[in-house]
């Protein structure tokens, strides 16, 4: 899902509005594994976001998952009043190849703009080792940040391709053996780790598309690499034991994605929902024939 990352910004939403609170959210859904993503199939969905039951935007996600070549795109902004105080709004971006079933990245972009800047991240990846990066304009350089080394960008996941959580087996993947997981994650500006913990199966009902069951998981961010360790907002998430995240199938794939995301904040619940999440399988293409 979706842009750049909240973490990236430290974690600040009433600055970064939908678009970074979406991609944090699609950053905390992770890709936990090379697990065969098994067939193709498409996702069309939309999500609102709020803080303390209040709306502060909403955001578009699209996954479309071929036999060899998948492709993720999403875009987010702020909605009612905190547009009025802090517009903002972003678009993020990965593909990459099927490799024997596998979802294997090459590229990811994102955008952020708010009323002050806009910021780009680039990410190039091969087999899961980050090749190239790059944040535009090129931030300052803080002391205080732990730095971010080459061993910490191999065996990644970008932060887009991470949101697809791959289940293996051939069983219904919307079981509790889908929290059974972690993954590494470079965002372009930190590297941190996410782990899944099942909690209880739930069914969830769309206003358009998908109503069926979710699988919740309990969700815990470490902090790796690429962060100031005194910033209150790290010691307060890496201290949290109360995230929630619920996942629902993509049709026609073993690949799960966020239906809905709950983090408790200083300032009352974020909540991010799907409220149109519209799924279908797609059939193998044919090789044309002479």
């Amino acid at each position: 899902m979706l842009t750049t990352p909240l973490f990236a910004q430290d974690l600040r939403p009433a600055r970064l509005g939908l678009a970074a609170w979406l991609a944090a959210f699609c950053a905390l859904a992770l890709a936990w594994g090379a697990a065969p993503a098994a067939a193709q199939g498409k996702l069309e969905a939309q999500y609102e976001a709020s803080l303390a039951g209040i709306p502060v935007g909403k955001g578009a996600w699209n996954i479309d998952i071929q036999d060899d070549v998948f492709s993720a795109a999403a875009a987010g902004g702020t909605t009612g009043l905190l547009k009025s105080f802090t517009g903002g709004s972003g678009t993020g971006a990965s593909q990459g190849r099927v490799v024997g079933g596998a979802l294997v990245a090459t590229g990811y972009q994102a955008s952020t703009t708010t009323q002050k800047k806009t910021e780009e991240i680039r990410i190039t990846l091969d087999k899961g080792s980050v090749k190239e990066f790059a944040i535009l304009p090129e931030p300052p350089v803080d002391p205080d940040r732990i730095v971010v080394t080459e061993a910490h960008r191999r065996g990644v996941w970008d932060p887009m391709t991470a949101s697809l959580l791959r289940v293996p087996g051939t069983g219904d993947p919307v079981s509790p053996e889908a929290c059974h997981n972690a993954a590494p994650v470079f965002d372009g500006r930190m590297r941190y780790d996410l782990k899944l913990d099942f909690k209880r199966m739930e069914t969830v009902k769309a206003e358009k598309g998908y109503r069926g069951p979710v699988v919740v998981c309990a969700l815990y961010f470490v902090p790796v690499a690429g962060y100031i360790p005194d910033r209150p907002v790290i010691k307060y998430l890496a201290a949290q034991r109360n995230i929630e995240i619920a996942f629902a199938p993509v049709a026609g794939t073993r690949i799960l994605v966020p239906f809905w995301l709950k983090v408790p904040t200083p300032l009352g619940p974020a909540m991010l929902e799907a409220t149109s999440f519209i799924t279908s399988p797609q059939p193998p293409r044919v090789a044309k024939t002479q």
